[in-house]
């Protein structure tokens, strides 16, 4: 699935759409965000993350978002599921988000009796 761009005009509504989302909060004086870009925009296309929706949220143009994430530093990864906040990192590491999304996934397990 590619990467949705997000603003605090949609934010709500795009983390409640979906089970589980993944956001990338980035800036774009960044360096580390740019370098980041195209390794979270190779795994928002794998085929094990198509139930999911990842998006990318400039932290510095929208404070709701920026502040719904617990954002602290750049870039910064959130995982939220059914709309609440599960893990949020200051990382640009990939296995670390990976390990992020399965925590998510994991959640998502659990509630639903499986």
């Amino acid at each position: 699935m590619a990467v949705t761009i997000a603003t605090d005009k949609d934010f709500d509504t795009l983390i409640n759409n979906t089970p589980i989302v993944v956001v990338k909060y980035y800036a774009d004086w960044c360096g580390s965000c740019k370098l980041f870009a195209p390794k979270y925009n190779r795994i928002s296309n794998e085929e094990g993350y198509a139930d999911i929706t990842f998006l990318d949220v400039n932290a510095e143009e929208n404070a709701h978002a920026r502040k719904a994430g617990g954002v602290d530093n750049l870039p910064f990864m959130a995982v939220f599921k059914d709309g609440k906040l599960v893990e949020g990192s200051a990382t640009s590491k990939e296995e670390y988000l990976r390990k992020m999304i399965e925590k998510a996934k994991e959640l998502s397990y659990e509630t639903s009796g499986n």
